[in-house]
């Protein structure tokens, strides 16, 4: 089943730009998953299991990596490009 997804990042700490670009570049190394950006949120585009498999992973990470973040998700089960 094929997924879109848009993600918007809040790190509450005033360096909030470095967290938010390393999470949007991880997320892109994964060739299975199709990642847009603009200034408001990123959109994630893929199979389901690749897509929740990746941002799981992904936001653990980020968590693990800051000490407080916000993360606002919506998941549509379509593939909203087309």
């Amino acid at each position: 089943m094929k997924v879109s997804l848009e993600i918007s990042m809040y790190p509450l700490d005033q360096h909030y730009g470095t967290p938010v670009l390393q999470f949007i570049e991880r997320l892109r190394r994964n060739s299975s998953l199709v990642v847009h950006s603009n200034n408001m949120s990123t959109q994630v585009f893929g199979e389901y299991d690749e897509v929740m498999a990746a941002l799981t992973k992904e936001m653990k990470d980020s968590f693990q990596e800051n000490d407080t973040v916000a993360m606002v998700l919506k998941v549509v089960n379509s593939d909203l490009r087309l």
